[in-house]
This record gives C-alpha cells, sequence and structure tokens, in this order.
C-alpha cells in the first residue's frame, strides 16, 4: 500500500502531494513500481495535528481518486468520516482504510457495509490532539488484540462481511516506542484474531528513536526507510496481508529478495477489493 497525503502537515511529506498534477504522478509513480493499493488521505494524523472539515478533505482527495480510478489505478481512502468514504467510493475507491476502527463516526459502518466493500480497522483509542495520553496498557499485545476484537465484533453486528475486515495494530497511535516493537512482535497473536492483517510502520518516530544520534537526536523522517524496510518484511514474514509504506519501490525489492530466499509468495489480493 503506498501512501499519498494530500495534507499540507502529514509527518512526512506534508506539503509535497497537495496540488491534483503532483498528487496522481506521485500515485501513478507508486503504483508503476508496485504498490496494490494508493492510500489517498485528506486529513493528516500525526500526534497533535488539527482537524479539517468534510468539504476540505473531500475537495483534497476526490479529484485525485477521479484521476487514478481513470487511469485503473486500485485506491483506499485513508478517512475516519463516512460522508468522505461514501464519496471517495462513488468516485473509485475500492476500500476504507480507518484509522478510528469505526469509533469516530457511527455511519461508517453503515456506508462499508452499503458498499459491501473492504473495511481495515486499525485500533484507535483517540484523535491525534490527545493520543499521547491514551497509550496506557497493561500488556499491551493483549490489550490491542481484546479491542480490536471489539471493533470486529461492532462491524459485524452492522452487516460488514468478515471476508471484508482487515485489522491494524495501529502503530505509533496512541503507543510508545517500547510498545510498538511489543506490537510487531506480537503479530502472531493479532493474527489469531482471523483477519488478514495491515502493517504501518513507515518512517514513524519511534523508528527515528531507534535510529538516533548518541546526543538523542532523533533521525530524520526521510533517513528512516532502511528501517521501514526491515519492519516491513519482518511483518511480512510473521504474517501480515499488507504493509502500508512511503517508499513502494525499495520495499517490493526487499520482499522480492524475501521471496527468492524460498519464503511463500505473498499473497497479493485479500479481502476482495471490487
Amino acid at each position: 500500500m503506498g501512501i499519498l497525503n494530500i495534507t499540507p502537515d502529514s509527518f512526512s511529506d506534508g506539503g509535497r502531494y497537495t496540488d491534483l498534477d503532483s498528487a496522481v504522478r506521485h500515485a501513478m509513480r507508486m503504483h508503476h513500481d508496485g504498490a496494490q493499493l494508493i492510500d489517498v488521505g485528506g486529513e493528516s494524523t500525526r500526534p497533535g495535528s488539527d482537524r479539517v472539515d468534510a468539504q476540505t478533505e473531500c475537495a483534497r482527495v476526490l479529484p485525485v481518486i477521479r484521476e487514478l480510478a481513470a487511469a485503473g489505478v486500485p485506491m483506499s481512502i485513508d478517512t475516519t468520516r463516512a460522508s468522505v468514504a461514501a464519496a471517495a467510493l462513488a468516485a473509485g475507491a475500492t476500500v476504507v482504510n480507518d484509522v478510528s476502527g469505526g469509533l469516530a463516526d457511527p455511519d461508517m459502518a453503515r456506508v462499508v457495509a452499503d458498499a459491501d466493500c473492504p473495511w481495515i480497522l486499525m485500533h484507535w483509542r483517540g484523535h491525534s490532539k490527545r493520543m499521547g495520553e491514551l497509550a496506557s496498557y497493561s500488556d499491551v499485545v493483549a490489550d490491542v488484540r481484546a479491542e480490536l476484537a471489539e471493533r470486529v465484533s461492532d462491524a459485524l453486528a452492522a452487516g460488514v462481511a468478515a471476508e471484508r475486515i482487515v485489522i491494524d495494530p495501529g502503530l505509533g497511535f496512541a503507543k510508545r516506542p517500547a510498545d510498538n516493537w511489543r506490537l510487531t512482535a506480537g503479530l502472531p497473536e493479532l493474527l489469531t484474531l482471523g483477519f488478514p492483517l495491515l502493517f504501518a510502520a513507515s518512517r514513524k518516530s519511534y523508528l527515528g528513536a531507534l535510529l538516533a544520534d548518541p546526543d538523542g537526536t532523533p533521525r530524520p523522517t526521510g533517513e528512516r526507510e532502511a528501517a521501514t524496510i526491515a519492519t516491513s518484511v519482518l511483518a511480512v514474514a510473521a504474517g501480515a496481508w499488507g504493509v502500508r509504506v512511503h517508499d513502494v519501490r525499495g520495499t517490493v525489492d526487499a520482499l522480492a529478495v524475501w521471496q527468492a530466499s524460498g519464503r511463500p509468495r505473498l499473497v497479493a489480493t485479500v479481502a476482495g477489493s471490487r
């Protein structure tokens, strides 16, 4: 899954793809490099970020989605709002990637069920402004598993088909660095829920902290690609359905090496995008 942030303030690439031409060009490049989904988002969810309204979010993403759909590029819409998801699906997106796991908007389950599209449910405890204060766990792997199970149960109760559900442990969202590493090691336990899992570690701050200079200065976001690729290979080796990344080509290359080493081939499509 290639990341396309059409925002001025995303933590890594905010402001780089805010006009239609640059956004479409970047998405086409990622698709050419091997991204099986382009994840289109119009609202930053970095820690501390301010929200934008639904109209702004739609104005950012819908023209890009229409252009990419016309070119045959498969897309997910990265949003927590049902109205934005519905508009994006109508414009040509085929998957909803909801970082709130359905908690931010009670209408999201109805939109997804009506569309019969895949729904990525991320572990989430609150919006970006307050996620830091919510990073408290007795056992992060067990707690995240239990809370994801609740999100899945609610989705099923709302009429979403089980085969349309993908889970995401929410690395970096109300998680401390140690929590992210425990979740990475605990992917097999999360997979016992029985659903495909998306792993989204790309360029996140805990990788910057791991690679910090001797004086404690975190590695800049643009210099975290090798670490991101390493986490992606670890995740796929553990059984992840997909990885959400900024550097598609480097990740595809690394996974090709992993496959060539005799590991099982990756499954190209899960959850059946339409």
